[in-house]
């Protein structure tokens, strides 16, 4: 399937400021960014989040890709659906791991705790979508907020709610968005 920057003829080097299909698009552009506000506003508010920093921010830059990038690899279910299984399968299990008992004892990571645990779920994640081609940069940010925020069961429903919301809403409506990127 041809892109959407093929269909239209886009160029690939960028000359200016502004994409230069935008004066030619000006209604698809604002459209588009339109109906990716909307559903981003109808996912926030069905699941009554915003509380819940790092998962939202997640959720936010998942959603450019998903309505940026329509047609694009990066938007696919296997990338968006797999890499947030990912990043919340590796950031709840570092949670975990950091609260342990045994944790505590030890002198560097009682004082670096989230730090060190942040860091080793980004790593797990970004190596595990690496091997398994899910990489979805948003979900090893979402894999780190798991450990820096904690998590509940909560926290998981939500990342995993919100991220099949958004990737059904851009299937839903992708015959009709383009590829902004």
């Amino acid at each position: 399937m041809k892109s959407s920057r093929e269909r239209l003829g886009k160029l690939s080097v960028t000359t200016g400021l502004f994409d230069a299909e935008f004066k030619h698009h000006k209604t698809r552009y604002i459209v588009q960014c339109t109906v990716a506000t909307l559903c981003v506003l109808g996912v926030l508010m069905a699941l009554n989040t915003l509380n819940r920093g790092i998962t939202i921010a997640s959720l936010g830059a998942s959603s450019f890709i998903a309505f940026a990038m329509p047609h694009q690899r990066a938007s696919t279910a296997r990338v968006m659906i797999g890499g947030y299984t990912i990043g919340i399968v590796t950031g709840t299990l570092c949670c975990l791991l950091s609260t342990l008992p045994g944790v505590s004892t030890v002198p560097y990571l009682e004082a670096n705790r989230p730090e060190v645990f942040g860091a080793i779920a980004v790593g797990m994640a970004i190596f595990l979508m690496a091997i398994t081609q899910s990489e979805h940069p948003p979900a090893a940010g979402l894999a780190l907020g798991f450990v820096t925020d904690s998590t509940d069961v909560r926290t998981v429903i939500i990342a995993g709610v919100g991220i099949v919301a958004l990737y059904t809403l851009k299937t839903l409506l992708e015959s009709v968005l383009i590829d902004l990127t």
